[in-house]
């Protein structure tokens, strides 16, 4: 099976006519299903659609990684191009109030920056579980992902909270998801963010679907903060993986992505807005 995957929306864009922003979005397209991971931040995913000559109109489904609003942002622009009725597959706490506390900085919220009724009235219909979700034959969301791995931890407790009647709570991001398609050498694994852990992300992928080859990852990985130790022991679970492509963006941030590039080569690629590449590639 062949997978078609178009970053709409990345920090960075393409040559051409592509706009960048902070935030992602990422078309995933087979033979029988064309998902939309995330929105992007405002209008970029739309304006590159457009610029890519895709008619979101025959997207099938929408799949929130996670509420923030780099994620979310772009949502409304994306289904007033849409006009129809379309399935959003996320976690129950999208809708939490979520907000960025930085020591010396003013609270700032960070959640999907629209009202569920603006989003319903111009077509999207929910379906909020905390469990994968099964889209077709070859395509599920992660549902909650575990925390197993030693070394990667939630950055909840150094900066992001939900704000409750109760008071301000550590947000440890249960809302983070990822898209997994199955093609014949292994998983492919798109991220919005992995705050919950790459690794932690793909092995709950192989766990899910009972496959051990994770042929490619794609997306964020939220390692721009990460200590020089976390991101030698992500590269060390990468190779015992043996990932063959590695589309790593976003969150992921230019320090480590060249660590990634200078330890795979090739194998690496820095995934801007713009992008369109067909998977898995010929041999």
């Amino acid at each position: 099976m062949s997978v078609r995957i178009m970053t709409l929306s990345e920090n960075t864009a393409g040559a051409g006519n592509f706009l960048a922003e902070w935030g992602l979005s990422i078309l995933v397209e087979t033979e029988r299903t064309s998902v939309l991971l995330d929105t992007g931040k405002g209008i970029s995913a739309a304006h590159n659609a457009d610029t890519l000559g895709i008619d979101l109109s025959k997207v099938d489904k929408i799949v929130l990684s996670h509420s923030h609003f780099d994620h979310t942002g772009g949502l409304r622009q994306v289904l007033q191009k849409m006009k129809k009725k379309i399935e959003i597959i996320a976690h129950p706490d999208i809708w939490q109030a979520k907000y960025a506390r930085r020591q010396g900085r003013p609270d700032r919220y960070i959640g999907i920056p629209y009202q569920r009724n603006e989003l319903e009235s111009l077509g999207a219909t929910f379906n909020l579980t905390a469990e994968p979700v099964k889209i077709d034959e070859d395509i599920m969301s992660t549902g909650e992902v575990p925390m197993v791995t030693s070394f990667e931890q939630v950055d909840a407790a150094n900066a992001l909270f939900v704000k409750e009647n109760s008071g301000w709570q550590a947000d440890m991001l249960l809302d983070d998801q990822a898209l997994i398609v199955n093609t014949d050498p292994g998983l492919i694994v798109i991220l919005g963010c992995a705050h919950r852990g790459i690794i932690n992300t793909l092995y709950h992928a192989r766990h899910l679907t009972g496959v051990e080859a994770i042929y490619a990852v794609i997306g964020g990985s939220h390692l721009m903060d990460a200590s020089e130790e976390r991101i030698w022991q992500t590269i060390a679970a990468l190779r015992e993986l043996e990932v063959q492509k590695m589309g790593l963006c976003h969150c992921t941030d230019l320090p480590a992505a060249s660590v990634l590039y200078h330890e795979f080569g090739d194998s690496f690629f820095f995934n801007k807005a713009g992008t369109v590449i067909d998977l898995p590639e010929a041999p």
